[in-house]
């Protein structure tokens, strides 16, 4: 009850905003984009298809991780946060809208990787924003808020989107031109839903800046000091993890675990119409994913309370288990996509937020944003791990359906790792 029934300062709300805004392209992503994307791509076979979007997947995520580290050192310097966070969001924005313009498969996948990384880098200045707009005790409340109505508010461009991509051809609009126009739409959303945080959002936390720091300065000075201040620094901090057992073996747990759990999300629609199921059900199916989240990320908070955290996370993982091997070996028709949708549903919301806030409690608070780059990082590299594992392994067998099995192997790692990191608790709990 408690995040949904709390009063929102106007700035919280204007930052919780900003997921409904983006997630609505986030949505589009992953539903509408890979049929899209097959539909141009034409005299290709369905082995290749899953290949290239892996690919296209992997680079996306590769240059964002790259770019975090040395932009965030960038951001730090008062007042600077806002002026990435726009750049960033109106380049994402601007290849959104530029999706909708004709051209050929490989053209369009260049642009939507670019989008991507517009998108996601924004979304990394965006988290960094949470400190200077709520307070310690409520960034908990806000943060799963942001989650919550952003699968719910994002579906609502998506349902005008789907209505025109599906109602068209009756109205006298061709399919194709429905697919382009929805970029448009979720454009304007992503836009419409930013401008209130950009108008109200201050800076509270920053380092100040010197005279002798210009942009060129700060960006050729940084470049070099922060490549060498922030590497010495992820490096200090990855001592100070490594010297911390429990807090290093849930990195590398969650690593994998959280790996598995992305790449099924990213590869689910690419999978489904290289199966040759209609377009219509898979974006139906993933749109009741996002219904099913939105109260099952509030339960499984609350039963983390009384289970424990590190509990719900070894269910979430167990079940996704599950999940790979039904669409492995049983995903054959439309009907089993929408078991595959249900069931993502019920655990996905749960396992990001649950990692999200096990981390914040096993780190030195005062350090959290140093921890939590790692934590991104690790997150980004880890998608880059499922979505090339997928590609590999469907090149070199020719089968989509192994290619999915793979990410099975992320998934049994990570849960071993958290059964080893349960006992440890449960042993340290016993000794004190």
């Amino acid at each position: 009850e408690g995040s949904l029934s709390m009063k929102y300062t106007k700035l919280e709300r204007n930052w919780v905003m900003y997921d409904v805004g983006n997630s609505a392209l986030v949505l589009l992503n992953t539903s509408v984009v890979p049929i899209y994307f097959n539909a141009i791509n034409t005299g290709a076979s369905s082995a290749d298809l899953v290949v290239a979007w892996g690919n296209a997947q992997t680079i996306a995520s590769l240059v964002i991780a790259m770019l975090m580290p040395i932009l965030g050192a960038l951001a730090d310097y008062a007042g600077n946060k806002i002026k990435f966070f726009l750049g960033f969001f109106l380049t994402g924005l601007v290849l959104c809208l530029a999706q909708a313009i004709p051209m050929s498969a490989m053209a369009f996948l260049t642009v939507y990787v670019l989008c991507t990384i517009g998108l996601n880098s924004s979304m990394t200045f965006y988290d960094a924003m949470l400190p200077d707009i709520t307070t310690d005790e409520r960034m908990d409340a806000v943060s799963s808020s942001g989650y919550a109505w952003g699968y719910i508010g994002s579906t609502v461009p998506f349902v005008i989107c789907l209505a025109l991509i599906m109602g068209g051809p009756a109205l006298g609009i061709p399919t194709m031109l429905a697919t382009r126009l929805s970029f448009i739409i979720t454009g304007a959303w992503w836009l419409i839903f930013t401008l209130p945080l950009i108008r109200t959002y201050k800076q509270k936390y920053g380092r100040e800046r010197g005279p002798e720091d210009t942009i060129g300065h700060i960006v050729g000075g940084v470049f070099s000091e922060a490549v060498r201040g922030t590497f010495s620094e992820l490096a200090g901090t990855f001592g100070k993890i490594v010297k911390n057992k429990p807090l290093w073996m849930f990195m590398i747990a969650f690593f994998f675990y959280i790996d598995g759990v992305h790449t099924v999300i990213s590869m689910a629609t690419s999978y489904g119409s290289a199966l040759g199921i209609d377009s219509t059900q898979l974006v139906l199916a993933l749109l009741v994913t996002q219904f099913v989240a939105f109260p099952s990320a509030i339960i499984y908070g609350k039963l983390a309370g009384r289970v424990g955290t590190l509990n719900m996370i070894l269910v979430a993982v167990a079940a996704y288990m599950g999940i790979v091997l039904f669409a492995a070996f049983f995903l054959k028709t439309a009907f089993e996509f929408w078991v595959l949708a249900i069931m993502v549903g019920l655990f996905q919301g749960g396992v990001q937020a649950l990692s999200r806030s096990y981390f914040g409690r096993i780190i030195p608070k005062e350090k959290s944003n140093e921890y939590y780059g790692f934590f991104d990082i690790f997150g980004r590299y880890a998608s880059v791990m499922g979505t090339f594992l997928v590609s590999v392994v469907t090149s070199l067998t020719g089968n989509p359906s192994l290619g999915v099995l793979s990410i099975g192997v992320l998934l049994v790692v990570g849960f071993m790792l958290l059964v080893r990191l349960s006992r440890m608790a449960r042993a340290a709990e016993h000794a004190a």
